[in-house]
């Protein structure tokens, strides 16, 4: 989450029906160790604590140097991000992938995939689903550690776009289009997804809403949904969201409301840039991680478990989105 939040608190293909079969089968085997949810979600379980927990240990690792943008850190993440794209047959939006910022001095890199819509008219409609992937590298020695890992913030953000890339990647059930993209520079000023939010405006992209995930790596205290939305009355979104998952999946924070959180990630340039729905789902609640900007943001504070509950419980969301005749979603 972009720097100013530290001054809010200091706690914080298949072509043939064998390929087919084996698909469904994986998708099968991937969900036996995922947290129970109802019987109608389970068929759209495609990740669980075990790839969660693989991911995080790479991008919060300590090889990485906290990913700090312009270092080879986040270079080598990016690698990490490209390569599970094309194993996924998530294709790059523009030449490549990698898309080089405008707006930051050094060298830096957003990773852009799409997954084209199945539709002949709504895939010319766009779906932007995010996070931030880098992190503020290496700090002042605490207890022997200088690694900012960013774990939570936001390897766990970066994890749930990749296995939503995997899951539409290869079972290409939307009808829209979906672009998934990764950010560079957020810890610099939310620099990534202004440059990517004016370079698709520039393009005449026909955006629908932008989801965007931040800080989903713990659950929240005391609260009876699993995250919250930023700018929770600005749309329907979370109704919607609600709605479509059949369970109470995203609920109100008021910090989020007191602090505008709205303004504080990614969300914001394409809320700027289209004035679409664009918003961020978030589990920090102030009360639940105490290593917002620190030293001891690893992987191993974390909860892969419930990082894939909510990716699952994301999946048949972002496809009714995706899915749906009308554009339901809406500002207020």
């Amino acid at each position: 989450m972009l720097n100013s939040m530290s001054n809010v608190s200091s706690k914080k293909i298949p072509g043939t029906a064998v390929l087919t079969l084996l698909f469904w089968g994986s998708l099968f085997l991937a969900s036996c160790g995922s947290m129970q949810t109802s019987p109608a979600a389970a068929e759209k379980l495609v990740t669980d604590s075990a790839r969660t927990r693989n991911i995080m240990a790479y991008l919060a690792g300590d090889d990485l140097q906290g990913r700090e943008t312009g270092t080879p850190g986040i270079e080598a993440a990016a690698d990490f991000i490209i390569e599970e794209f094309r194993k996924y047959d998530v294709l790059p939006y523009f030449e490549g992938y990698r898309d080089t910022l405008s707006n930051f001095p050094e060298k830096a890199y957003n990773v852009v995939g799409v997954v084209s819509g199945k539709d002949p008219e709504l895939k010319d409609e766009y779906i932007v689903i995010g996070a931030h992937y880098d992190h503020i590298g290496v700090q002042k020695e605490v207890a022997g550690d200088s690694i900012a890992n960013g774990a939570n913030d936001n390897a766990s953000g970066t994890t749930a776009v990749m296995e939503l890339a995997r899951y539409f990647g290869r079972s290409r059930t939307n009808k829209r289009s979906l672009i998934f993209a990764l950010f560079t520079a957020e810890e610099k000023g939310l620099l990534g997804s202004e440059h990517l939010a004016q370079k698709l405006k520039s393009e005449n992209l026909d955006l629908y809403v932008m989801l965007n995930y931040e800080m989903i790596g713990v659950p929240m205290n005391g609260k009876d949904h699993l995250v919250y939305l930023t700018g929770y009355n600005r749309s329907n979104l979370a109704e919607t969201v609600n709605r479509y998952s059949g369970d109470k999946l995203v609920g109100f924070l008021p910090q989020a409301e007191a602090y505008n959180l709205f303004r504080r990630s990614d969300n914001l340039a394409f809320h700027e840039a289209f004035i679409v729905p664009s918003q961020t789902f978030s589990s920090f609640d102030f009360t639940n991680f105490d290593h917002y900007h620190k030293v001891g943001d690893e992987a191993s504070s974390m909860n892969p478990a419930f990082m894939a509950h909510v990716i699952n419980k994301m999946i048949p969301v972002v496809e009714r989105i995706a899915n749906a005749e009308e554009r339901e979603i809406k500002y207020n």
